[in-house]
């Protein structure tokens, strides 16, 4: 069975290995990938604000994907939010939980009041990818905000607001 929850304090090691471990999978190593950020030490804690949620998705109660959202890094008062770390399990993809966990991220942004949901991907996550543009994502040409993902390659936007 596939259950979206809130984050809990006890899913900390776990998503960190999640992101570590899927971007490893898609050659992504190293500084520059959000496997470096710090709230990867405790996801529970860096989401309790009231401007931000994360979430985790557990097959038969093992958590095997997670995903957020915040305001964009550098651009907290713009309405804008980001996307965050949503990485998935192989043990989970194909079976809809990306559809399902994007829907809720948008809907939690717009409840929030973001007008606008960014995110950063690789060029090598082209599943990933077509999901967003399922979801109205468009492609940008350049970064957007401070998000330290300097090697990301991959830029999109959707509006929140239709």
């Amino acid at each position: 069975m596939l259950t979206i929850r809130e984050v809990k304090e006890q899913d900390n090691p776990i998503i960190k290995n999640l992101v570590i471990e899927t971007l490893r999978e898609f050659g992504a190593k190293g500084p520059g990938f959000a496997s470096s950020d710090a709230e990867l030490k405790n996801m529970y804690a860096a989401y309790q604000a009231g401007n931000k949620q994360f979430y985790v998705i557990e097959l038969d109660g093992e958590v095997l994907g997670c995903g957020g959202v915040a305001p964009l890094d550098g651009e907290e008062n713009s309405g804008i939010c980001e996307l965050r770390k949503m990485y998935f399990n192989k043990k989970l993809r194909g079976k809809g939980a990306g559809k399902q966990l994007i829907d809720l991220c948008i809907k939690t942004a717009k409840e929030i009041g973001f007008h606008t949901m960014y995110l950063e991907t690789i060029p090598e996550m082209k599943i990933a990818q077509k999901l967003y543009k399922s979801r109205g994502f468009d492609y940008l040409k350049t970064a957007k905000g401070n998000t330290c993902h300097s090697a990301c390659q991959v830029f999109m936007q959707k509006s929140l607001l239709t």
